[in-house]
């Protein structure tokens, strides 16, 4: 329970961090500070994202691990005549899962307005056929809280296109221990490799192999974790979340291990070595398949990085919407990745 109760902890305050792919400096900095309270030394790399370094007894050969903080959102495409906000897609997202989200318009000047996602035909009181309209990007616009009534009303408060809109994540944690939130794509898993390098750290353990803990910004959008992989590793592992639905055997109860998404095979040695340290530290997992998927591993190797490559997380439900899972998916998946990093490398 203490160790779960520290991995929503950290995962409700990186929810609250607005952090859409193109817009994850803060959510990077609160990252850095974490490692170095814990005087884990870490840099970023030119594209933003971080990377953290346990030291191990063999530095010949590494291992490396990623989770992604960049998350679904938007950016303003056009303010309209009547002051709303057309959107742009940040991420593969369906227009009808944000309808009716509370969302913020970050603006270049650094004011923040809050905001409402709705279809423009909303009012059942006017538009009688409003239910049948097409959930898209020419029906779907933000209702900005400010008194605005035309467009350079809105301009007036600094709002422009290319302003960054972050969705309200609500996230919760029920009494029968359901995490429900946006973003827990990938935040989850970040939570969770966060906890880590911190018990780690405090129980003093030695890991057989220096280990690197990437916190990617651009996963969301194909490119995340392909590059400022060091050229001593070996073993390069995504944390993400395991989807569920039809024909799937993740649920949120386990930690998800990924055979194949629409990239192709993930590594078959790595992949048994998982299934393995399953099985010996009774950890509850399921192997799955991921048909609409891809990962900054695949990115990674997509990219030309010569390592072997994994998949593993927490089983999360609805994803690319309001998300779930249960502590006892975060529990397994942190467990399965406490009995990774202390083993053997896979031959």
């Amino acid at each position: 329970m203490k160790q779960t109760q520290a991995i929503t902890g950290i995962l409700e305050q990186l929810v609250n961090i607005p952090s859409p792919s193109g817009y994850t400096e803060a959510c990077i900095d609160h990252c850095a500070t974490y490692f170095e309270d814990l005087e884990v030394p870490a840099y970023k790399t030119k594209k933003g994202a971080l990377i953290a370094t346990l030291e191990g007894e063999d530095n010949t050969q590494q291992r490396l691990l990623t989770a992604h903080v960049d998350t679904l959102g938007a950016m303003v495409k056009e303010i309209k005549s009547d002051g709303t906000l057309k959107l742009s897609m940040i991420g593969g997202f369906r227009w009808n899962s944000v309808e009716g989200e509370y969302c913020e318009i970050h603006t270049a000047s650094g004011a923040t307005y809050s905001g409402t996602i709705l279809m423009h035909q909303t009012s059942v009181h006017v538009y009688k056929d409003g239910g049948e309209a097409k959930r898209n990007q020419e029906n779907i616009e933000v209702r900005v809280d400010a008194e605005v009534h035309n467009a350079q009303d809105t301009k007036d408060l600094g709002v422009q296109v290319g302003d960054f809109v972050s969705f309200d994540p609500r996230f919760q944690v029920t009494d029968n221990g359901f995490v429900k939130s946006r973003h827990l794509d990938d935040k989850a898993s970040v939570a969770i490799l966060m906890h880590l390098v911190d018990t780690l750290k405090e129980e003093g353990v030695v890991l057989p192999y220096t280990t690197h803990f990437y916190i990617s910004n651009n996963e969301e959008i194909g490119y995340g974790g392909n590059a400022s992989i060091p050229e001593e590793t070996v073993e390069y592992l995504a944390v993400d979340m395991g989807a569920i639905g039809d024909g799937q055997t993740t649920t949120e109860y386990i930690a998800s291990i990924c055979a194949k998404d629409s990239s192709g095979p993930y590594h078959y040695g790595l992949r048994q070595h998982l299934v393995q340290l399953a099985e010996h530290n009774d950890i509850g997992y399921e192997i799955d398949i991921y048909p609409y998927y891809g990962s900054d591993a695949s990115a990674a190797i997509r990219a030309g990085a010569d390592v072997k490559h994994g998949l593993i997380g927490p089983g999360i439900d609805a994803s690319h919407a309001v998300e779930r899972t249960h502590v006892s998916s975060l529990e397994h998946t942190f467990n399965l990745l406490f009995a990774y990093v202390q083993s053997e490398l896979v031959e």
